[in-house]
């Protein structure tokens, strides 16, 4: 169940609190594939299903950014805020990958805020995503990302 606040600002009285966890999500050979177009990243471990087969993982994986990507819809997924005007990424303090995503895995992410702070522009939110891959015991990813909320 998703954290709800009514505006941004509650948030600052949120730090240290888990938002949630995502719904599980299932990565595709076509969702790989379409990213892949986007980023024009075609590395064969990501795109080339025969090859990969024989390759380091046994089959393809996502791209690390790809992954990564998902943070907005994980950050969607275990917070609402009723009254926002926007939220902006604003950026990444840090961003580590420690198990690779073989296509046809599926993904979770748990959401901890860990900052907030007061500014000009809105409420600078940093939050720590976890992204849980099935059946690993290590995280496809973890990332510090920052949104600005208005």
């Amino acid at each position: 169940m998703p954290t709800r606040i009514g505006k941004p600002a509650e948030l600052l009285d949120l730090v240290g609190t888990t938002m949630g966890e995502s719904g599980w999500h299932e990565i595709t050979q076509d969702q790989v594939n379409l990213f892949a177009d986007a980023t024009d990243d075609h590395q064969w471990i990501h795109v080339d299903p025969q090859r990969a087969e024989a390759g380091p993982f046994g089959g393809t994986i996502a791209h690390g950014y790809l992954t990564l990507a998902l943070g907005p819809m994980f950050l969607r997924e275990t917070l609402v805020i009723d009254e926002l005007d926007a939220g902006v990424n604003y950026g990444l303090n840090k961003v580590r990958f420690p198990a690779p995503v073989p296509v046809g895995g599926r993904l979770k992410g748990r959401v901890e805020l860990t900052a907030a702070r007061q500014r000009d522009a809105g409420i600078e939110a940093t939050f720590t995503i976890t992204v849980e891959l099935a059946g690993s015991p290590r995280p496809a990813c973890v990332a510090e990302a920052v949104v600005i909320y208005q």
